[in-house]
């Protein structure tokens, strides 16, 4: 399969206009456009009954105690986990596009709802978990939510952004599913993957 992601290169920052989060020189942070990328793939196996889209980033520290803390940094070396952005399931074969801004144009306080978006069945990301804590945006986010990594981060993040042609029609999953599950409901069923990877950053000193 082939996939392209517009206005993302392999491997080159993601244009904040795709980000949940973008630099602020006084704040480190404010809410960025927040704009779900267009997204096109072709050459899917024959027999592709569905599509599953998945966006994630693998350098979320798996402890948050020194995230976006003054006087801090997150180092390099902590363990990673994880952390998922994006989750389309149950997209029919015969759609091949994702039009920019169609799951997501701004950041929404307390989220999306889940269940049917543009395109496939919206699962919840894991601003859900990371914001639960925020009186003001606590909530359930489903669909996208774009690149907001630690301001004092050491490390740079990689999303991913990935197409799945899968041999059923539907993965059976409703309500509030998570990445978690989505992999788990995929296993055995996926013919090809596709993948862009481009990295996000507001750490002042690695931009």
């Amino acid at each position: 399969m082939k996939l392209r992601v517009k206005g993302i290169s392999e491997n080159q920052p993601i244009p904040e206009t795709f980000a949940f989060g973008v630099y602020d020189e006084e704040d480190h942070m404010k809410f960025g456009p927040n704009r779900n990328p267009e997204m096109q793939w072709s050459d899917a196996p024959e027999h592709t009954r569905s599509f599953a889209v998945i966006m994630f980033d693998p350098d979320v520290p798996a402890d948050a105690d020194d995230v976006n803390q003054e006087g801090k940094t997150v180092s390099e070396d902590l363990e990673r986990v994880d952390f998922f952005h994006w989750l389309l399931v149950d997209i029919p074969a015969d759609v091949h596009q994702i039009p920019e801004a169609s799951d997501s144009d701004g950041v929404i306080p307390k989220g999306k709802p889940t269940g049917a978006g543009h395109v496939g069945i919206r699962g919840v990301n894991d601003f859900t978990n990371f914001l639960a804590g925020n009186p003001d945006m606590a909530g359930t986010y489903a669909g996208y939510d774009g690149p907001c990594p630690p301001w004092n981060d050491e490390r740079i993040h990689h999303y991913h952004f990935e197409v799945h042609a899968l041999d059923v029609a539907s993965l059976g999953l409703t309500g509030e599913f998570d990445g978690r599950a989505v992999r788990e409901a995929m296993s055995g069923h996926v013919l090809d993957s596709a993948r862009v990877t481009g990295t996000y950053t507001l750490n002042p000193d690695l931009r």
